[in-house]
């Protein structure tokens, strides 16, 4: 890397793979820590975070001092590569961090992250998955704790291995207990926590937790009008969650000139089947929740306990091919075996793009110790209008529209009890923000609906 490649890189700022520093010190170091944990990275030392070149005193010895001193207090141990470059006359140090083959790496016995541009210390439970992942592997393929053999239904173990050998994605000869064996789903002659959840004749005995809770709502959750605990295995559960939605989700008919009418539901199947079954294989098992799935008249919420992998962060679902760090790596290796998963990291892109077609709105957040996705009719959340500068008889209006549809000018003056005046003036404003449309011929049949956002 040349002089100018370095002022480019303090041009752009700090980010996940930048720090800048004035002086080399313990952050320094905890920055490295954080770089071999994630995807590796740069420290300009010299330089302000404000991007200002300051320059840094280096003697014959200094550089060699600071390996010294980041191999010594980093456990297994760093060592970086450190260049000095001459820019506008002043020392900048460069110290760069490949991505650790072994992790966690520690700093005096505490392991960071680098999340964005800064340092996150991990949590005991990240730890343990940070170790995981570097040795690939995941919770789900340890023994079950008290399970045996006899607690698999092999006739579950059949219809995976038919399924698998019809979709082509691996061909399985042995019988049910060798194909078991061969796949490491059994260890030591016990079965794992994938192979109970997959194929267990009462997977909840052993995990409690591993339940869909479904509940049919109108806007919140006071109104509870269904209230369903699914509990089958994992496999069992992606159709019996999918006919839950089904069954309070509109679908309409076209005749296409085909022997069979063209159904379209309210919100596209395949991407709510997407969201199920990533919801089902990612979630961590190890959390005492259950994985909640909510049906409101405006939208679907799908919450997850626990948070997203480490190294994926929420901006990354929305990008195409985005990295896959599956959580549970022998029930998403079944899932993959049988079609249920098309292709790793593809799923979030694949529900967007359907979403997309029909016309309806995918979001991705954090949430509650757990990760949601939510599928909206519209994109007309509080949060969303919060932005518009609406008053209040605009804001309760957007939602009377959400239920009943239309209103007309006099209905909305006799509403807030204003005059017709008022009311067309607050709904010319919807208008113009795009918030809502005028439907009708004259004034006298004039009324107005949420517009298509």
């Amino acid at each position: 890397m040349n002089k100018n490649e370095i002022k480019k890189l303090i041009e752009k700022g700090e980010n996940e793979k930048v720090e800048l520093k004035e002086n080399f010190d313990k952050e320094a170091i905890k920055t490295t820590v954080a770089f071999a944990n994630t995807n590796g990275g740069v420290i300009l030392i010299g330089v302000s975070n404000k991007r200002k070149i300051k320059g840094v005193s280096i003697g014959k010895e200094t550089l060699k001092d600071w390996i010294n001193k980041i191999s010594q207090a980093t456990e297994p141990t760093l060592i970086p590569e450190i260049e000095s470059y001459k820019i506008e006359g002043k020392d900048v140090v460069k110290i760069t961090l490949k991505e650790s083959p072994i992790k966690p790496v520690a700093y005096r016995g505490i392991c960071y992250l680098r999340v964005k541009n800064s340092n996150r210390k991990l949590t005991p439970k990240e730890i343990a998955d940070l170790h995981l992942q570097t040795v690939g592997s995941s919770w789900d393929s340890y023994p079950a704790r008290d399970a045996k053999l006899k607690d698999i239904d092999l006739e579950k173990v059949k219809e995976y291995i038919k399924l698998a050998n019809e979709t082509g994605r691996r061909k399985i000869k042995e019988k049910p207990l060798e194909s078991l064996k061969k796949l490491e789903l059994i260890k030591n002659n016990r079965p794992t926590w994938a192979t109970i959840l997959l194929f267990g004749k009462e997977p909840q005995r052993f995990v409690l937790q591993a339940k869909v809770h479904c509940g049919r709502f109108k806007f919140s959750k006071i109104d509870i009008l269904d209230d369903r605990m699914i509990d089958e295995n994992l496999i069992e559960q992606v159709d019996e969650v999918m006919n839950f939605i089904k069954k309070y989700i509109s679908v309409r008919f076209f005749i296409t000139g085909k022997p069979r009418r063209k159904q379209v539901w309210e919100y596209p199947l395949d991407a709510l089947r997407e969201a199920i079954v990533n919801a089902i294989v990612h979630r961590d098992y190890t959390e005492s929740s259950e994985t909640q799935v909510e049906v409101y008249d405006d939208r679907i919420e799908i919450w997850n306990p626990g948070e997203l992998p480490l190294g994926i962060e929420i901006e990354d679902l929305y990008k195409i091919d985005h990295k896959s760090i599956p959580r549970n790596r022998l029930i998403a290796q079944i899932f993959y075996d049988i079609g249920f998963i098309e292709k790793y990291g593809s799923g979030t892109i694949r529900m967007l793009d359907l979403c997309k077609k029909a016309g309806r709105f995918l979001e991705f957040k954090e949430v509650s110790n757990g990760f949601s996705i939510i599928f909206r009719k519209s994109k007309l959340t509080d949060e969303y209008l919060g932005k518009m500068d609406l008053n209040e008889r605009q804001e309760k209006v957007i939602e009377r529209l959400k239920e009943h549809k239309k209103i007309t000018s006099r209905e909305y003056a006799k509403l807030f009890e204003i005059t017709e005046r008022t009311a067309r003036n607050d709904l010319k404003r919807l208008r113009d923000k795009g918030l809502v449309q005028r439907k009708g011929i004259s004034d006298k049949t004039a009324y107005y609906v949420l517009a298509e956002i």
